[in-house]
């Protein structure tokens, strides 16, 4: 029994996970969670539209955070399997899943507005330059992480 204000142990192979993987794992509880909280918004907007769909934008941050949380899971893997440091690790993984979310966030926003049903038709300002950081923050912070799977496994 653990007393109170005590760190849990680990388990009895004493092997636990490292810090990296264990707030990458919480990311992708937390994206998870909330995708299953947009799976209700995109159920309630399918309930009573005439057409039985959801708006485009309401269903891609539903499908979206889905895809997301289980690819931060898969990110909090490399992690752990990594040679690199905690704190490259981790930061490769917080700007890949920053992105992830942001994202999202604009997904959502999409879909509360109901502005568009494709946001590159009319581009706001800056975002072919967000779209380049995307893909260098997603693709790089990946990246990171399965070298370092790759140093220390193969």
């Amino acid at each position: 029994m653990v007393e109170p204000g005590a760190a849990a142990a680990a388990p009895e192979s004493g092997w636990s996970l490292g810090l990296d993987a264990r707030i990458t794992l919480l990311c992708a509880g937390l994206i998870f969670l909330w995708a299953l909280a947009l799976g209700v918004w995109k159920y309630r907007q399918m309930a009573v539209s005439e057409n039985h769909l959801a708006h485009p934008y309401v269903d891609i941050a539903h499908r979206a955070a889905l895809m997301y949380s289980f690819a931060t899971l898969l990110l909090a893997v490399f992690a752990e399997l990594s040679s690199w440091p905690t704190a490259v690790n981790l930061t490769a993984a917080l700007v890949a899943v920053a992105f992830f979310v942001a994202a999202i966030v604009s997904y959502v926003i999409h879909g509360f507005l109901r502005d568009t049903d494709n946001q590159f038709a009319h581009p706001a300002h800056g975002t072919h330059a967000f779209m380049v950081a995307l893909i260098v923050g997603e693709i790089g912070g990946s990246g990171v992480l399965v070298a370092g799977f790759v140093a220390a496994q193969l």
